[in-house]
């Protein structure tokens, strides 16, 4: 379904949670996809964040407007879309390319992994590219939805430039 509403003249960017289960954090990456052109969110029917008033809140109104697919099967659906062209982009701090060195201009699946433990590792080797956030200050990671704003304008900015 998600598809059927890309645009014609739009490259597809659909964001995927893997075990993103603060409704806060939820929010905030909806709202933050919304405001970057993203055409849906995909997360799992268990162990992810309901969509809930809550969630609702901290998206401020952007879950009202974009598409949630709930999906029995992660690895199944991320097969699905590699099928259909997608380049599969996990944003993780473990790795060593950073997000400035990859190419955004065709569709993207973006992953952003659990709030505690990111993403999975079945689902991490299923990934096209491994993307990091440079980092300069002594903290290892930012937040999941800090980081899936960086890496989504990232996106745009490739995208508009």
């Amino acid at each position: 379904d998600i598809l059927e509403r890309v645009p014609e003249d739009e490259t597809p960017l659909v964001v995927l949670f893997d075990g993103v289960t603060d409704v806060r954090n939820f929010g905030a990456i909806a709202r933050s996809a919304e405001c970057a052109g993203a055409h849906g969110l995909i997360a799992p029917l268990k162990n992810s964040a309901p969509v809930n008033a809550e969630a609702i809140r901290s998206s401020a109104g952007a879950l009202t407007t974009i598409p949630v697919c709930r999906v029995g099967s992660v690895r199944n659906t991320l097969k699905a879309l590699q099928a259909e062209g997608f380049q599969v982009v996990a944003a993780t701090e473990k790795s060593r390319k950073l997000l400035y060195d990859a190419d955004f201009r065709k569709p993207t699946v973006l992953v952003m992994g659990a709030e505690d433990t990111g993403i999975s590792k079945e689902v991490l080797k299923m990934c096209d590219e491994q993307l990091a956030i440079p980092l300069i200050g002594h903290i290892e990671s930012l937040n999941v939805s800090a980081a899936a704003a960086v890496m989504l304008f990232e996106v745009v900015r490739q995208r508009i430039g």
